[in-house]
């Protein structure tokens, strides 16, 4: 099983260059051609919301993203550094970082930027079957994963 690790610094202007590199490792993976231009979305998606959290947080460790061929998936973990929900023992569990970073009160100082983080996450659960977010004391991951289309053998 190979996995490509691609970092990048938190600008908008490299999750272009993520979502190429994603598409070129998942078609050489095997992902069925149909499906690559999901694949190129939702990890626009995942690392845009990647670099909004960065940049919202102030924090200027790369984004990033690991590219893994699995024995019949393919999957891609986009991650971000900041600490969700309950890493200082206030908010237990959840799905982000951003909202109990900031207290996840009605007084949020951010109210849009939680929305844009949700409708993110909308998307990426729109395109993608298989999601899964987590977040901890180190930061959030999206995990996606796609089926590999089987090889066939010629006789």
């Amino acid at each position: 099983m190979a996995t490509v690790e691609l970092r990048f610094s938190a600008q908008p202007e490299h999750v272009r260059t993520a979502r190429l590199v994603a598409a070129a490792v998942a078609r050489r993976a095997g992902v069925d051609e149909a499906v690559l231009d999901e694949v190129r979305l939702a990890v626009g998606e995942a690392c845009s919301r990647a670099v909004g959290l960065h940049r919202s947080h102030g924090i200027t460790a790369p984004v990033a993203v690991f590219l893994i061929e699995e024995e019949k998936t393919f999957a891609i973990e986009v991650g971000d550094e900041v600490p969700g929900p309950g890493a200082d023992g206030s908010v237990p569990g959840g799905v982000s970082g951003r909202r109990a970073a900031h207290g996840g009160g009605l007084d949020d100082p951010e109210p849009m930027a939680d929305d844009e983080d949700e409708m993110g996450l909308a998307v990426i659960s729109g395109l993608v079957d298989d999601v899964e977010v987590r977040s901890g004391a180190d930061g959030g991951v999206i995990r996606m994963s796609w089926p590999k289309t089987p090889v066939a053998v010629l006789p």
